[in-house]
């Protein structure tokens, strides 16, 4: 029924331009954004590229120098001898990628992604339990303490026309903190420590030398050593306990192996001496007894 119309039928009213372009609009298929890369798959002549493997990236002078490192411990620790320290060296400064830097450390304890940091604990071997302070007197003597003992946290050590020697390299640090008081009058106190713990002094020379060569470690928990004291016409010395270094050691490497070839050299010089020497003996038997069997039929 049309209200317009006094509600008698009348015919529908026609559709509009309006309307009829929302209807067209409305039947037309929603075009899909166009995706202009390609995958690698598009390409059937290509092949895919493939991720590079761990053995197969190229080895930087700092990775040689790491495994450099390694091996230099190693033969400081008797691990490699000289000869199998300078052929692994050889083949680490040849090495172009880390699948070849790899099997060099590869049955060394050093050997893996790196060395795990230390905990609170890594510097505490055995019971707790307090060590007493040690004294080491030399009065026109000499006191020496070394070897694998417990450190105390107090080491109180006196020359009088002596030595003391403390070495500490392979001592147990039951605590974190050890002092040191050294006195060297007309004498001397020498003090060894690790290079992988802190040293520090707060001592004077009186007319002689108090020389302590001050060391900070990277790690926090390492134990700390404080050398106080004075020197009278003495000396006092305390540095940290190193390695050579990898250029002493290649050195004397290259000695060896030059001390060798030369001992080789003169070995094949005695023996080439010796088969000509022999050569030429029996040769002069050859002539004699052809000389003799000549004159025999004669």
């Amino acid at each position: 029924m049309d209200a317009d119309n006094g509600g008698r039928p009348g015919p529908e009213n026609p559709p509009g331009p309006l309307q009829k372009q929302d209807e067209r609009q409305e039947r037309q298929p929603v075009k899909q954004p166009v995706n202009m890369t390609k995958p690698p798959s598009a390409y059937p002549g290509r092949p895919a590229p493939s991720a590079v493997a761990e053995g197969d990236i190229r080895a930087s002078d700092a990775d040689r120098d790491r495994v450099a490192g390694i091996l230099r411990e190693a033969l400081a620790e008797g691990r490699l001898d000289p000869q199998e320290h300078a052929e692994r060296i050889d083949t680490v400064y040849r090495a172009k990628t880390m699948g070849e830097l790899e099997p060099v450390i590869r049955d060394l304890p050093a050997a893996g992604a790196g060395r795990a940091q230390p905990g609170p604990d890594a510097y505490v071997h055995g019971p707790r339990a307090p060590v007493p302070d040690q004294n080491l007197v030399a009065i026109f003597s000499a006191s020496v303490r070394k070897g694998r003992w417990q450190a105390p946290a107090r080491i109180n050590a006196f020359a009088l026309f002596g030595s003391v020697e403390i070495d500490l390299t392979e001592a147990v640090f039951l605590q974190q903190q050890v002092q040191i008081n050294a006195t060297a009058v007309f004498g001397s106190v020498e003090i060894r420590v690790p290079e992988n713990i802190t040293l520090r002094s707060s001592g004077s020379g009186i007319l002689g030398s108090f020389e302590i060569e001050t060391h900070d470690a990277e790690d926090g928990n390492a134990p700390q050593i404080l050398v106080n004291g004075y020197a009278v016409l003495g000396s006092v010395e305390a540095r940290p306990k190193r390695g050579a270094w990898i250029r002493d050691l290649r050195d004397r490497v290259w000695a060896d192996h030059r001390a060798l070839r030369h001992e080789l050299r003169e070995e094949r010089r005695e023996r080439h001496h010796q088969l000509r020497h022999d050569r030429q003996e029996w040769q002069e038997r050859l002539r004699a007894a052809r000389r003799e069997r000549r004159d025999r039929f004669r």
